[in-house]
């Protein structure tokens, strides 16, 4: 068995495999490569593998920066997993499908979930396994599942992730040639006054003294740019429609915190008394909700509209609200 989609069979605890990277592979870092195709290894072992030249490629030593080309033919030496080891019944009780509930739109090319708050996208600072870890775990024979773009952690809506490379820079070229139509709803604080308002600012990401990353306005930044449209009031709080034309990190939260209208339930850029009294009324998290992205498909051409409906939480505090307004 040589070829990647028979990757998790060909590795095992006695023997060298050999594998040969296809399309859905190619351009990818060998330690990524690796920490994907070896589950259950931890990244330490990946790295220490790499370094004492148990793994070659073409014959050769790599380091982890090496990004394979189709055809290369990657060396792995035997490996023991936790997961490997497992009898398969064992395996499948390990795994629990977390997202088979969410799933918005999936063909041979493109999946699209309705990502719930709380779920990182990827793993990483401090957060062992996010959404498209998770999804690799639940569908082991994938040849190929990268994420299209991201979500911050407290953010719930459409998220797509890309099941062939094509794909993937099908998508990404739309994404950089504003082909994209991503919209949000938001509940920000304060009396939103205009129908539509459209925002252009510089934002800069930098680390504050106490190590936290965060982004913040400044004119020699990356420009930020959205379109936002007034979709209804609640005295103190306005529910406001976003239209993305750029996707920075954490725009919209910067740049409402910016105008002046935070978004309710904002741990990072809103308002902290006011969230500790909207957490009392029944608001636990962060209102974000990515609703909308239309887009045409990857491989087709066919328009596709991929439609997440607004969480029941943050429709139940927006009935709270109506029913405060009465």
């Amino acid at each position: 068995m040589s070829h990647l989609s028979k990757a998790s069979n060909a590795i095992s605890a006695t023997s060298v495999a050999m594998l040969t990277v296809d399309e859905a592979s190619v351009g990818q870092r060998i330690d990524n490569f690796l920490t994907k195709t070896l589950k259950g290894v931890p990244k330490s072992h990946v790295y220490r593998i790499l370094r004492s030249g148990e793994v070659r490629v073409n014959k050769k030593r790599v380091d982890a920066t090496y990004r394979l080309i189709e055809g290369d033919q990657v060396r792995v030496p035997p490996i023991r997993t936790s997961i490997s080891d497992m009898p398969a019944s064992q395996h499948l009780k390990a795994v629990v499908n977390k997202f088979d509930n969410s799933i918005l739109f999936e063909d041979e090319c493109l999946l699209a979930i309705d990502k719930p708050a709380g779920f990182a996208v990827h793993g990483g600072s401090g957060v062992s396994r996010g959404v498209i870890e998770q999804l690799r775990l639940e569908r082991p024979y994938a040849k190929f599942l990268e994420l299209v773009h991201r979500l911050d952690r407290e953010t719930s809506g459409v998220l797509m992730i890309a099941k062939k490379r094509t794909a993937l820079v099908a998508l990404h070229e739309a994404i950089r040639s504003n082909k994209m139509d991503k919209r949000y709803l938001i509940l920000v604080n304060g009396v939103w006054k205009d129908k539509k308002k459209h925002v252009v600012l510089g934002l800069q990401k930098h680390v504050s003294s106490s190590g936290e990353r965060r982004v913040s306005v400044d004119e020699d930044g990356q420009e930020s740019e959205t379109i936002f449209h007034l979709r209804k009031s609640f005295n103190e709080f306005t529910l406001l429609e976003a239209q993305l034309i750029t996707g920075r990190t954490h725009q919209l939260r910067v740049q409402l915190a910016h105008l002046g209208y935070p978004i309710a339930g904002d741990d990072k850029y809103g308002d902290f008394p006011k969230n500790k009294l909207l957490q009392k009324m029944g608001l636990k998290r962060m209102f974000l909700h990515s609703a909308e992205t239309a887009i045409k498909h990857p491989l087709s051409g066919e328009k596709l509209k991929l439609v997440a409906p607004l969480p029941n939480e943050l429709q139940a505090f927006l009935d709270t609200l109506e029913q405060k307004m009465q």
